[in-house]
């Protein structure tokens, strides 16, 4: 009888001690799912919060899109309404560029950091009219081969080339200042400029180039 309770004894004992073990295993499992939901809470919210920024500035640009649009639209509404033949009477012909193109020393410290381009747009009666369209410019090293040979390239949309019209006493022109590279400035050897714009009423492009000492 004796040996019988020692023996249930001992048997509620391992079982308390199973329960127990199993309890703790839940606990540590528990805390160590509190202490990873802490950690990662303030990972969330910084991703949370960078796509709410990049969500307001997709809206923007779509706001931005949607009214160059309409603008477009409208000017585009403007121009179907006019006869083509009253159209091409202030339509653009040519473009030169202007003879004081070329490399500048800005701050005369005896190194040419700026190539200024003068676009002219001439109309079929030969009158320099202001416009509106793009320009590309071009600077190339004709006596080099392959990629070194083109030393910079620079794009001028419509809203920024309607601010840069200069009117003066010798030239009446678009007026397109770049800073050029070191090896375009170093250079002992004439450049090429290579001018296209596209004209914003037809969409016809015209190109021109000039040949600059250095």
């Amino acid at each position: 009888m004796s040996k019988r309770r020692k023996h249930n004894k001992a048997h509620v004992s391992s079982r308390h001690a199973s329960q127990f073990l199993i309890l703790a295993g839940c606990m540590l499992v528990f805390a160590a799912g509190c202490q990873s939901a802490s950690e990662t809470e303030p990972l969330l919210t910084e991703r949370i919060d960078k796509l709410s920024q990049e969500k307001t500035l997709l809206q923007r640009q779509v706001e931005q899109l949607t009214t160059e649009k309409r603008r477009l639209e409208k000017r585009v509404e403007t121009l179907s309404a006019i006869p083509k033949d009253q159209l091409e009477l202030w339509s653009l012909q040519r473009i030169e560029i202007g003879r004081f193109t070329g490399l500048y020393d800005k701050d005369k410290d005896g190194k040419k950091e700026q190539l200024v381009v003068y676009v002219q747009p001439i109309d079929q009666d030969g009158d320099l009219i202001k416009s509106p369209g793009s320009v590309d410019v071009q600077l190339w090293d004709l006596n080099r081969s392959g990629a070194e040979a083109m030393l910079g390239q620079w794009q001028v949309g419509p809203e920024d080339l309607k601010k840069r019209w200069v009117k003066a006493l010798l030239s009446t022109s678009y007026r397109l200042v770049f800073d050029i590279t070191d090896q375009a400035s170093q250079s002992a050897e004439p450049l090429t400029v290579k001018v296209t714009f596209t004209d914003l009423l037809t969409g016809k492009v015209f190109q021109e180039q000039k040949v600059i000492e250095p």
